[in-house]
């Protein structure tokens, strides 16, 4: 029998990518959607292709042919949705970042271990393909020793008020701007990569758009490993961009578009281009992933743990 799929949500990347992966992953099964606008619930199931819909999550995570659930909703809403679909004996995989704080983090660990469910979370970017060849070089000591990392992720990005993302630069809803954001992606990518860090500082600015959160975040890291780290996030320019770059003592790795997967290697003088492109789908590696553990009764390769360290790092970011 397939892992049974309910869906809480139904924002665009639900629409773009979520619904498709639990649709077509192996062993997999979509259910039933919820939305937070009942009126439209059935809209929504229609959309992307659900067998059934509710306009009350909590009545859809009783429901006995359920096994799993995909949290969708806005930050300030994982917490609450994780702990009653755990107790209700389900499965969770919710998307990022985890929670509004690392205190509910906590708490949806454990309401998950306490029930004997399974929790992950969507840092998708952990499956791209040019990253675990970052981290196969990196092992192999290709680069010599890392000794400096720096990302820049830029996307302007304003929505008007009542729109359908502007949810995003609610504070109360998002907990922050892109930090929070899309920034987490890359403090998770960082941590997978190079091992644990702390902040040494942090400024976050409203350098373009005047609002509650911040439009640009640039974070000095310091690894235990000795190097140091320099990560940009920032909705106010222009230009896009999604770079990660790796400095060693015998070499050093580019990505000028991670979404893309090209990686350019120098060493000992010589460069070489290879290119290692995600998944068409984005979403579907983290599915099969969680689908396979859960049959295998582990825990996925991004799980609570791996979450709330990342909300480690953003609420130390937000502190100072």
């Amino acid at each position: 029998m397939p892992l049974r799929w309910a869906l809480i949500g139904c924002g665009d990347i639900v629409r773009k990518r979520v619904a498709a992966a639990l649709r077509e992953a192996p062993g997999s099964a979509l259910v039933s959607v919820s939305r937070g606008n009942p009126d439209r619930a059935e809209e929504c199931a229609c959309q992307i292709a659900a067998p059934s819909f509710f306009a009350d999550w909590r009545e859809q995570v009783r429901d006995p042919s359920v096994d799993a659930v995909y949290i969708a909703t806005p930050v300030d809403q994982h917490a609450e949705q994780t702990i009653a679909a755990a107790e209700a004996g389900k499965h969770v995989l919710c998307e990022k970042p985890m929670a509004i704080d690392t205190a509910a983090c906590d708490r949806m660990i454990a309401a998950c271990q306490a029930h004997g469910v399974r929790l992950g979370v969507a840092y998708y970017r952990r499956f791209y393909p040019v990253l675990r060849r970052m981290s196969e070089l990196i092992r192999a000591g290709a680069i010599g020793r890392v000794v400096l990392a720096e990302i820049r992720a830029f996307e302007r990005f304003n929505p008007a008020p009542g729109t359908a993302r502007s949810w995003l630069i609610d504070p109360a809803q998002a907990g922050g701007g892109p930090l929070m954001d899309f920034g987490s992606h890359r403090l998770e990518a960082l941590h997978n990569l190079l091992g644990p860090f702390e902040i040494a500082d942090a400024e976050l600015s409203r350098l373009t758009f005047e609002r509650p959160v911040e439009d640009t975040a640039l974070l000095r890291l310091r690894f235990a490993s000795g190097a140091r780290g320099l990560l940009l996030v920032s909705h106010a320019p222009a230009e896009p961009q999604d770079t990660l770059d790796l400095y060693g003592t015998a070499g050093s790795l580019h990505v000028t578009s991670l979404n893309k997967g090209d990686l350019r290697i120098a060493t000992a003088g010589v460069e070489r281009l290879e290119i290692h492109p995600p998944h068409p789908n984005l979403h579907q590696p983290l599915v099969e992933n969680f689908v396979q553990t859960v049959r295998a009764g582990r825990d996925p390769v991004v799980d609570g743990t791996a979450g709330r360290e990342v909300q480690r790092l953003l609420e130390e970011a937000y502190r100072q």
